[in-house]
């Protein structure tokens, strides 16, 4: 990267350069809207390929208390909650994603 490049700029390229991770916390067996969550996120990367990837983590791993899981499912996407106890909407997950991928 240029020096002249702000640190916005940097953390903008450095996003496109990696996979965005969206994180599904469930149970295991996974329940109803651990599920769904699951289907919904897979959506979402769906409309990006090579860009976002879906991980499925047990909510009971260590990973998961770092978010202060409580409920689930737990959406996690670029290390931010977007969703806990509830199944957050593929349209939803893929406007947050155009944001962190610059997408229009």
């Amino acid at each position: 990267m240029k020096r002249s490049q702000s640190g916005f700029e940097q953390r903008r390229v450095y996003r496109r350069l990696r996979m965005l991770q969206i994180k599904v916390f469930g149970t295991t067996p996974p329940c109803a809207n651990c599920k769904r969550a699951e289907v919904q996120a897979q959506k979402a990367a769906d409309q990006f390929p090579g860009q976002v990837e879906v991980v499925k983590l047990d909510a009971l791993g260590a990973e998961a208390e770092q978010f202060g899981l409580v409920t689930t499912p737990l959406v996690v996407v670029d290390e931010k909650v977007i969703g806990a106890g509830k199944v957050v909407p593929a349209e939803r997950l893929i406007s947050i994603i155009e944001k962190y991928i610059g997408a229009v």
